[in-house]
């Protein structure tokens, strides 16, 4: 299996979160930034000036965002190291990397369940056909979508076998609208919360033990005390903009984020 990092990591980027997204005055950001425009906050040296008190500046949106390694990759690999203004076609391929990052990281996730050797096999040419993808010489023509449908059937198939072995009520809420709710005596084990609107739910306490999150709205939903160790494909920008504590039980390899509780 080919390696490629899907942790982001800065210091090998040329701030290209900062540049290519744009984001509108809101509780998320303190300002209005068009696409393909420097922030201001972003300095000569690609870092920027208020990383450390983001959230208390009124940035907290850029808190949750996560590249899953494309930056670097872009920066140091497909781009040897130039930046936006000498090549400036780095930002039009920076989204699609983006997206063929994610996939690689929901992909490899799949590969760490208990999956039948058919569907680890499928999974596995899935991946290294993305990896292929991001290796391609003009990314930003790419269209993503036809190869990101046939991997989200692959990995709809590897939620179902796993939340079919698992006990729980097995909810089907995919999509639904849980805005604000008080889920804290609903058996959520081995629910399909894909694309369900969680914001502001209640959530303490709660056993999402296999549970499928892909693509679920968090934010600010309160994780306190939630029990998440086992929860299928749950990311670290998710976790991010909830709310949680030290008795919130994460997956293996997501961290604790400074703003939550002691």
């Amino acid at each position: 299996m080919v390696a490629v990092e899907l942790t982001a990591d800065c210091s090998r980027c040329v701030g290209l979160c900062c540049v290519v997204p744009a984001f509108a005055k809101s509780v998320d950001f303190a300002i209005d930034k068009p696409a393909r425009q420097p922030c201001p906050n972003l300095g000569g040296d690609f870092r920027c000036g208020i990383h450390a008190k983001l959230r208390t500046s009124g940035f907290r949106g850029c808190t949750v965002y996560d590249c899953f390694g494309a930056g670097q990759h872009l920066t140091q690999g497909t781009f040897g190291g130039a930046d936006w203004h000498e090549r400036p076609e780095l930002l039009a391929a920076f989204p699609v990397m983006r997206e063929l990052h994610e996939l690689l990281w929901y992909l490899t996730a799949a590969l760490d369940l208990t999956l039948p050797a058919a569907q680890r096999a499928a999974l596995e040419t899935a991946r290294e056909q993305t990896v292929a993808l991001t290796e391609g010489d003009d990314l930003a023509a790419l269209d993503v979508a036809p190869h990101w449908a046939a991997v989200n059937d692959l990995l709809l198939r590897a939620s179902a076998t796993v939340r079919r072995n698992a006990p729980g009520r097995r909810l089907e809420r995919r999509g639904a609208d849980l805005v604000g709710k008080d889920l804290r005596r609903t058996d959520l084990r081995a629910a399909n919360l894909r694309g369900a609107y969680l914001i502001g739910a209640d959530l303490r306490g709660a056993d999402l033990a296999a549970a499928d999150l892909i693509g679920a709205d968090l934010r600010d939903a309160d994780l306190r005390g939630a029990r998440l160790g086992t929860t299928l494909f749950l990311t670290q920008p998710q976790v991010t903009a909830a709310r949680g504590d030290r008795g919130t039980a994460l997956p293996a390899g997501l961290r604790r984020p400074d703003h939550w509780t002691s």
